[in-house]
């Protein structure tokens, strides 16, 4: 590509990310004098880019709406994010709403992406794995350090994090799993011989180190939202409740809580219901919207906190203060 059209692009591209930007801004920019982004600005106009020239002190040029869709230009980062949010959607069921719209668009930038990002972005598409819910971007993970992990999984690499007070941590990383609108990755941790998890948007920073290892066969998906079931915390509780599995997962997933059945125990029919948490106040309105019977075994003050709650219905329910 010879250097004006190269000019051009980035021009467009610079044009795109939005806003007015001063013709002073754009010529420093791209090397070249306000003259020359002038006669830039002419080339896209002949190729029906709708560029608005603004005037006064605050002036410059814009994109402005036109009759049809300019062609985009994605950094690596903003490729990354829109491949991942299409897979999302299609993971998530949205990609039925959008019927082939999804994949088609996915398929366009796919075949566009230079072969260094695209091997990278396989490794990314092929190491995620999804609990059912829909991710979020509110949480979302660095691109650099998403594609290095990501690299790692795919040729299992062991890689050294920068993670909370610990700046050189190493670790060897099998999957990346979305779960809860958040990004994790399950990982060996050779310094205590367990598994670990970590949150992808607290990793400030990855290298990958040689050498290589042989992944666990766990499913990561499930030793991930066991992990957080089974997590040390302040309270141990224990419920027994009369309904279907179904019926307690609606309210109690397996990510908050474990089932054991009693029917070993001469109650058909029942669970221990078991929950590790930090507070207990969103456990009573929990279980009344259960609405199933139940009887708790532990803690005792579960037990105070849903007689209170139960007191506070009843007394609304007639009409009380």
């Amino acid at each position: 590509m010879n250097r004006p059209v190269g000019r051009v692009l980035t021009l467009l591209e610079l044009l795109q990310s939005g806003g007015v930007r001063p013709a002073a801004e754009l010529a420093d920019r791209l090397g070249v004098d306000i003259r020359t982004v002038r006669r830039y600005v002419d080339h896209l106009l002949d190729l029906d880019i709708p560029v608005e020239s603004v005037r006064g002190r605050y002036g410059g040029y814009r994109l402005a709406r036109g009759a049809r869709l300019p062609p985009l230009m994605l950094g690596d980062d903003e490729a990354l994010a829109v491949l991942l949010g299409l897979l999302s959607g299609r993971r998530s069921g949205l990609t039925a709403t959008l019927g082939p719209a999804g994949e088609t668009a996915a398929a366009k930038i796919r075949r566009v992406l230079p072969a260094r990002l695209a091997d990278r972005l396989d490794s990314v598409l092929e190491s995620i794995a999804f609990t059912g819910e829909e991710p979020d971007q509110s949480d979302a993970p660095d691109a650099t350090v998403l594609l290095t992990i990501a690299d790692a999984v795919a040729n299992r690499r062991p890689i050294a994090i920068a993670y909370g007070e610990r700046t050189d941590r190493t670790v060897r990383p099998y999957a990346i799993v979305s779960h809860e609108k958040r990004w994790y990755v399950r990982a060996l941790d050779p310094a205590i011989g367990e598994e670990r998890t970590f949150r992808l948007d607290r990793i400030d920073a990855v290298r990958t180190l040689p050498g290589t290892f042989e992944p666990p066969a766990d499913d990561p998906v499930r030793s991930l939202v066991e992990g957080f079931a089974t997590a040390e915390y302040r309270h141990e509780v224990a419920v027994r409740v009369q309904g279907s599995v179904e019926q307690i997962r609606t309210r109690f997933p397996a990510s908050v809580a474990t089932l054991q059945p009693l029917a070993e125990e001469g109650r058909p029919g029942w669970h221990r219901l078991a929950v590790r948490a930090e507070r207990l106040d969103w456990l009573p309105p929990t279980l009344a919207a259960l609405d199933l019977p139940f009887e708790i075994e532990r803690p005792t003050e579960l037990r105070d906190l849903v007689l209170a709650l139960a007191e506070r219905l009843a007394s609304r329910a007639r009409g009380g203060a």
